[in-house]
C-alpha cells in the first residue's frame, strides 16, 4: 500500500517556497524518508537527479573533490546518463551522513545557485553533532517519524468525516458514540501491534500476517545494531547494543524509569551519559527526563540523570515482548502488564508532534507519567492500561498545588470522552488531537 505522510506537505512547501535554501529531510532510518521525497518531487513533476551514497559510494568522491559546481556535474555525469540542468534540475544526494561534509558544503552551492538541493539521511542527529559549523540560513529541516495513528488510519476504513467528528469531541470534551469509541479503541490497540514503521503498515494492510510485521521489525532492529557497530568505537559498541537491548525489560517496571546500574552493577550514569544521548540523537529511542518541578518552564527543572527511555516505535516495542504480548493486547488479556506499552505510544504521537517530553516524582505527591507544556501551561498527563483509570493520586495532589497554575489533567485510558473537576478523561487514541499551539516541525536553522 502506497502510504501518504504529513511530512509530505511540509517537503511541498519547501519545494514551492523556498529558492534559497537546501532541504534536509531527518529521522531514523526506515521511517520513509526518501519514499516521502521521491513521492512529492515525482507528483509536482519536478525534475530531479538522485544519489544514494551508500548504492553508489564513489558520489561520495565527487562530492569531496568538487571545488565548483560545474565539477560536481561532471563528476555526477559520469557516475548516470541522466543529464543536470541548471536552473531546472533538484538534487537529491540520499544517506548523505556517509559525507556529512555536505551539511557544511551545501551553502556554498546553494549560494552559488545553479540548482536547489535536497539530503536526506539517518543518524544525522548523531553525525551533525559533530560538525564544527552550520549552515544558517541555507538549510530548511523536516523531521520524520514512524506514522502516527492518525496516518495508521489510512490503511482502515475511518475517513476525514469521522476524524472531524472525534477532533469535536476533544475540542469540546464531549462523549463519542459507544460503537465508534470501541471501534476506536480497537484500532489504536491494532496500532500498539503493527506500530507506524512504513513497511509493516504497509505489508500488513496487504496480507494482515504478523509473522510478517515481526519479521519486518526484527530486520530493522538488526539494521540498528549494525549502525552502532559502523559508527562507533569498538569499546561503546556492546554497551550501546545492550542499553537499547534494555528498554523493554525496563519498561515492564511499575514506574519505568531507566535504571543505568541494571546495565552493570556499579556503573555510574555519568560514565554512560552519552550512550543514551546517542540513542535519542539517533532517533531510535526516545527519552523523557525528569522535571523536579511541574512547572513552566519545564527545562529549567530537567534532571537529565534521571529519565526514562521508550522505542521509538510502539510495534517494534511489541515485537520484542514476542507474539504471544500482541495477541494478549488484542483479547484485551487483563493478565497483560501493558503499561508500559501504552506509554511508549502515547511518548511516541506527543514526540511526533514536537512536544519535549518530561515525567515528575514527588515522595510527597507521587508521580505522573508525563508533563507537557501545553496552551502555556504545565499539563500532567497519565496512562492507563486497566480499568481502574480513576485512581490517579499524584495528578489530583498536582492539580490541587496553587503553586503549579495547572488547570486541567488528562488521562489517557481505555474508556469515553468524561471530565471530573480539573481531569479529562480521554480515550487512548485522542492522544492524535493534541497539537503545539505552533508547531515546529520545520526549522530553518539547525540545532545542536
Amino acid at each position: 500500500m502506497d502510504l501518504k505522510r504529513k511530512s509530505e506537505k511540509l517537503i511541498r512547501e519547501w519545494l514551492k517556497n523556498s529558492q534559497k535554501k537546501a532541504l534536509l529531510v531527518k529521522g531514523a532510518r526506515q521511517v520513509g524518508k526518501t519514499h516521502a521525497i521521491r513521492r512529492v518531487l515525482t507528483a509536482e513533476h519536478a525534475d530531479f537527479f538522485e544519489m544514494n551514497l551508500i548504492e553508489t559510494p564513489a558520489a561520495i568522491d565527487v562530492l569531496a573533490a568538487a571545488q565548483t559546481v560545474d565539477d560536481l556535474v561532471l563528476g555526477f555525469s559520469a557516475l548516470s546518463t541522466q543529464k543536470l540542468e541548471k536552473g531546472k534540475t533538484i538534487i537529491f544526494i540520499d544517506e548523505v551522513q556517509k559525507y556529512k561534509e555536505m551539511i557544511t558544503k551545501i551553502k556554498f552551492l546553494v549560494e552559488e545557485g545553479s540548482f536547489r538541493y535536497v539530503l536526506s539521511g539517518s543518524l544525522l542527529g548523531v553525525e551533525l553533532t559533530n560538525l564544527d559549523s552550520a549552515p544558517v540560513g541555507y538549510m530548511t529541516t523536516v523531521e520524520m517519524f514512524p506514522l502516527d495513528f492518525e496516518e495508521f488510519l489510512q490503511i482502515t476504513n475511518i475517513d476525514d468525516n469521522i476524524i472531524s467528528s472525534l477532533r469535536s469531541s476533544f475540542e469540546n470534551r464531549t462523549p463519542v458514540m459507544d460503537a465508534v469509541n470501541q471501534k476506536m479503541l480497537d484500532l489504536f490497540t491494532r496500532y500498539l501491534i503493527v506500530g507506524g514503521m512504513p513497511e509493516a503498515v504497509s505489508n500488513f494492510a496487504d496480507n494482515s500476517n504478523l509473522n510478517d510485521v515481526m519479521r519486518i521489525h526484527r530486520d530493522i532492529l538488526s539494521q540498528y545494531k549494525l549502525d552502532f557497530t559502523q559508527y562507533e568505537t569498538e569499546d561503546k559498541r556492546l554497551l550501546l547494543t545492550n542499553a537499547y537491548e534494555l528498554i523493554p525489560a525496563e519498561l515492564l517496571k511499575q514506574n519505568r524509569r531507566y535504571i543505568v546500574t541494571d546495565l552493570k552493577k556499579g556503573l555510574h550514569f555519568e560514565r554512560v551519559q552519552s550512550t543514551f544521548l546517542w540513542l535519542k540523537n539517533a532517533g531510535v529511542a526516545l527519552s523523557v527526563f525528569n522535571s523536579t518541578e511541574p512547572r513552566i518552564p519545564l527545562k529549567l527543572n530537567e534532571k537529565s540523570s534521571l529519565f526514562k527511555l521508550y522505542f521509538a516505535d510502539v510495534g517494534m516495542l511489541t515485537s520484542e515482548y514476542g507474539m504471544n504480548t500482541k495477541s494478549m493486547l488484542l483479547t484485551k488479556n487483563q493478565n497483560l502488564n501493558a503499561g508500559g506499552i501504552y506509554e511508549n505510544a502515547i511518548a511516541q504521537e506527543l514526540y511526533s508532534k514536537g512536544f519535549r517530553l518530561y515525567y515528575y516524582n514527588s515522595n510527597r505527591l507521587g508521580e505522573l507519567d508525563f508533563v507537557i507544556e501545553y496552551n502555556n501551561r504545565a499539563l500532567p498527563i497519565e496512562v492507563k492500561s486497566g480499568k481502574d483509570y480513576t485512581i490517579h493520586s499524584a495528578m489530583n495532589n498536582c492539580l490541587a498545588n496553587s503553586e503549579y497554575q495547572m488547570q486541567e489533567g488528562f488521562v489517557f485510558a481505555s474508556c469515553n470522552v468524561s471530565q471530573k473537576g480539573k481531569v479529562t478523561y480521554l480515550p487512548t487514541y485522542m492522544v492524535m488531537f493534541l497539537q503545539q499551539d505552533s508547531e515546529q516541525i520545520v526549522l530553518d536553522k539547525l540545532e545542536f
